[in-house]
């Protein structure tokens, strides 16, 4: 069960540049920043009321955020649902027909669990499901 928007996440080439814009001229809380490896990104976050903002930057030319980057120039890049089972969604998503890109979990920021809808399913946007259970 979907319970509330977790992230926005938008491709960045530039993240140190992107996080100047984001806290010095928007003002938003900034929160940090990582790298996860497994999906060839350096992440910043910010704080924006109960959803965070997700500034994502490719750490390698074959990263899927580089090749979105270079089909599109950056911008939004997915919209992330916070959920309790992702292996439940998952099954639950493929039941009815939704096309996943990940039939298994994968490891996102913060050592979440996440899964990605194929665009093609949800209206051409691309979506994150992500359990925040720490535990794999």
């Amino acid at each position: 069960m979907i319970h509330k928007i977790d992230h926005i996440a938008i491709a960045v080439s530039d993240l140190d540049g992107s996080i100047a814009i984001f806290r010095d001229v928007l003002g938003l809380t900034y929160m940090g920043e990582e790298t996860v490896a497994e999906q060839k990104v350096r992440i910043a976050f910010f704080s924006c009321g109960d959803v965070s903002i997700e500034l994502t930057s490719p750490t390698a030319p074959d990263s899927p955020v580089a090749g979105f980057i270079e089909k599109r120039g950056g911008g939004l890049h997915h919209i992330a649902f916070e959920v309790d089972s992702i292996r439940k969604e998952i099954a639950q998503f493929k039941e009815k027909g939704i096309k996943m890109l990940n039939d298994e979990p994968k490891t996102g920021a913060h050592q979440s669990l996440i899964a990605f809808i194929h665009p093609k399913s949800i209206a051409n946007v691309l979506v994150e499901l992500k359990e925040t259970t720490v535990l794999h």
